[in-house]
Formats: structure tokens, sequence, C-alpha cells
């Protein structure tokens, strides 16, 4: 059994932190500049430009690429012959307050949902743990802005609603958060499980490779078809207007009951931002 020391994750989430508010992906800017030149508006196009060029500035001074650095989600895969010496999530909250207050970063977490004081630290995050073969320990941070998260939709389908009833949930959610949560998007969408579990999903399927599809063709074809659906909505980059509201639909699947067809929808942005860590 491999022993990982709480002060190990505790700096492995501070740099962590870093990374993601201040560095966007390689595949998120590839996806832009390709989208560039997809983009029919010229006022599309030139925000898209501008978009690219915040998130080049940002890595280049170390600054957020968003003022809003978000609510820390964090999920960890941690291997059956891993031990923590110490408390996992006093380690998690740890590095997520040493990062905001030291970086600066904007505070956004509030201790009570209804008597709305905040904490002070941007924490506690929200921590989602799954047992993996093995003794390795996987942490991916994504600080969540509300922009976008707000905008998420949840629908209990009827198995009789089909990849139809998904496809029109998945756009109708888009099409109702407008310009709201700053696009072009990243779509995440689950589908099956329990109402909680499809939320989950759709939440990590925000961390996939932006544009890789499902390896299952029935749900590529879903993905493709739901792109282009959105995109022909013509909210457009930022809400200017145009042809490039989302930038990917990635669905993750689970296996549901014969009853039900549970589809959530979680929104990224265009800082559709995460990094990872192994421990």
């Amino acid at each position: 059994m491999r022993v990982v020391e709480a002060s190990e994750i505790t700096r492995a989430i501070e740099g962590l932190a870093y990374d993601a508010n201040c560095r966007l992906g390689d595949d998120v800017m590839a996806r832009i500049a390709e989208s560039a030149s997809a983009e029919a508006s010229p006022i599309g196009r030139e925000t898209l430009g501008i978009i690219a060029e915040n998130a080049r500035v940002a890595a280049a001074r170390g600054v957020p690429i968003c003022q809003d650095t978000g609510m820390a989600v964090v999920f960890a895969e941690v291997g059956q012959d891993v031990r923590i010496n110490g408390d996992f999530a006093s380690a998690v909250n740890r590095g997520v307050s040493e990062a905001y207050r030291r970086r600066g970063f904007r505070m956004s977490v509030v201790g009570d949902p209804l008597l709305r004081t905040n904490t002070g630290d941007n924490t506690p995050a929200v921590v989602h743990c799954e047992l993996v073969p093995g003794d390795g320990l996987k942490v991916t941070f994504m600080p969540k802005g509300f922009g976008s998260e707000n905008m998420g939709c949840v629908r209990m389908l009827s198995p009789s609603d089909g990849e139809g009833g998904v496809v029109r949930a998945v756009v109708e959610c888009v099409g109702a958060a407008g310009p709201n949560p700053c696009p072009p998007l990243i779509v995440g969408v689950g589908l099956g499980g329990t109402m909680d579990k499809a939320v989950l999903l759709a939440k990590k399927a925000l961390l996939r490779e932006c544009g890789r599809h499902s390896h299952l063709p029935h749900v590529k074809a879903l993905e493709e078809k739901a792109l282009r659906l959105i995109n022909g909505l013509g909210i457009g980059p930022a809400g200017t207007g145009g042809n490039v509201t989302a930038l990917a639909v990635h669905v993750e699947t689970y296996p549901t009951h014969i009853a039900g067809l549970p589809v959530a929808v979680s929104l990224g942005c265009h800082a559709n931002r995460h990094a990872t860590a192994w421990l």
C-alpha cells in the first residue's frame, strides 16, 4: 500500500487552482481558432479573436482568464491501494484557501446559501471521490464560474421521448440560457442513472478533451446533431449573433431505470478551465 501525505494534496491543489484559473487548455484554444474560421458573422469572428487574445494575455501574465474564479470543484480518483495520511477534504480546502488568498483570486463562496456571509477564502470546495483500482491518486481541479453554472438544466424525461427528446432538452436549455453563460460554450450532458447521477455525468463531461466525441456511435451522432442545432440558434460568440454558439457537445451515459430517461445539462463557458495532477 502506498502512502500519500495530506500535505502533498494541499500543494497539488494550490498549483492546480493557479494553473486552471490562468491557463486555458490547448484543446479549447484550438477549437476557438477553428471556430473563428467557421464563424459567418464579422462581429462574431472579432469576438472570438478577443477571447483568444484574453486567454493568451492571462497565461503570459499569470492572471485569471476571468474575474469569476469560480467555486472550486475537485474530482479525485483514489486508488484502492492508497492510504492518505491525514484528512483528504481538509487537505483540499487548505490548498484552495492558500491558492485563492496568495494569488488574489476573487472569493466567491458564501458559507450559507441563505445568510450569504462570505467564507473569505473560497472554501469549501465541492469534492467528488471515486475509488479505482491501483495505487494512484488523480486529482482534477475545476473552477466553476456561476455565469454558466446558473444556466444548467435537469429534465426527467419519459423513455418514450427517446433521442429526439434528449436533443430537444439540450437545445432548449442552451436557447433559454442565451448569452448569459458566455458563449461559445462547451455543453456537458449527462444521460441516464438517477437525477443526481445525471448531473454528475454532465459536469464530468466538461472535463473531456474539447471536441472529442463519445466512443459510442449512437452517442456521437447525438452529440453532432445537438451541436448543429445549437449553432443554428443564432446566439453566437458572447451573444453577438453568429453560428458559433458552442464549441462542442459532450455526452456521458450511464445505465438507468426502465421507467426513466434523466437528462442533465452542465454548461461550460469558453473559459472551460480545469487542470489535473497525478500523485
